[in-house]
């Protein structure tokens, strides 16, 4: 058995919210299925290029719709699951050193990973061991900057939480980064992680400088929002999109198969230029 995972980021400085981060697992026994099914779905709609939230418009939208729908139906069926998160930049974190401020970008991306899908829980009998093979999108800092932070990744091994739960790295090339126009499951992640930040952030209600109405594709990209919000919603009723996804038991963390995680630092205070105003 191997976990397949794709990580992606987005909007780090947003109105309201920033440092988005994406990220979804496969088994290794469903992925050449899915990955095939999404391929061929791509070709039968003509979609040339690279999927991506960006390029979302009326001219794409059905076709970008019919994407989404095979994608979520794999993640309905947890075949796929899905974690995103996030900060509301309302609560700014305190008391952070130089080094902090500068890391910020992997020290976030570091937590994401480490607990965003609930490892703990993954293995409840540890009957097997399982292998972990990661996929992100191109990292946006230098290249030994980058290395020393897959090595952090990578020794993620040794800690109790993945030792219990029988995780582990069969080598440092497992810790990869993806050109995303070769893997077709990190374009969907990236429709689906930008869709999120796109109503978080309020660009959904966007218009045009001098403008009365909305732009045609700012109205596309809210027809698309609705329609996967629609769909996570088929799996929770209910589902606030702008707040941690809630729990039962802590083993729904492994167990669901579609998660938000709003990280709320330890030491925050409020910042009020992001506090609402008073009519």
């Amino acid at each position: 058995m191997q976990y397949i995972i794709y990580t992606d980021e987005s909007e780090k400085y947003g109105k309201y919210y920033g440092n988005f981060y994406g990220g979804d697992l496969i088994r290794s026994a469903d992925f050449d299925a899915i990955n095939s099914a999404l391929n061929t779905k791509r070709e039968a709609l003509n979609i040339h290029g690279e999927i991506k939230w960006q390029k979302v418009g009326e001219a794409y939208l059905d076709k970008y719709t019919q994407m989404m729908e095979l994608f979520f139906n794999y993640i309905a069926q947890d075949k796929i699951k899905i974690r995103i998160m996030f900060t509301q930049n309302i609560l700014q974190p305190t008391g952070l050193s130089k080094e902090q401020k500068e890391n910020q970008y992997f020290l976030l991306y570091y937590q994401f990973f480490k607990h965003v899908f609930g490892f703990q829980y993954s293995n409840p009998s540890s009957f097997r061991p399982i292998s972990l093979y990661i996929m992100m999108d191109q990292l946006p800092d230098k290249k030994e900057k980058n290395e020393r932070f897959k090595k952090f990744i990578y020794n993620l091994q040794d800690t109790d939480v993945f030792r219990k739960a029988r995780l582990h790295f069969n080598s440092m090339s497992d810790i990869g980064e993806a050109t995303s126009h070769d893997h077709i499951i990190l374009q969907c992640l990236d429709v689906v992680l930008g869709s999120i930040e796109f109503k978080l952030n309020g660009k959904n209600e966007e218009k045009p400088e001098g403008k009365r109405v909305r732009g045609k594709r700012t109205r596309a990209k809210e027809k698309l929002y609705k329609y996967i919000n629609k769909r996570i919603r088929e799996i929770y009723p209910g589902f606030n999109v702008g707040d941690s996804t809630g729990i039962s038991t802590h083993a729904d963390r492994w167990n669901h198969p579609y998660r938000h995680w709003k990280f709320i630092p330890s030491n925050n205070q409020i910042n009020k230029n992001y506090v609402p105003k008073r009519k």
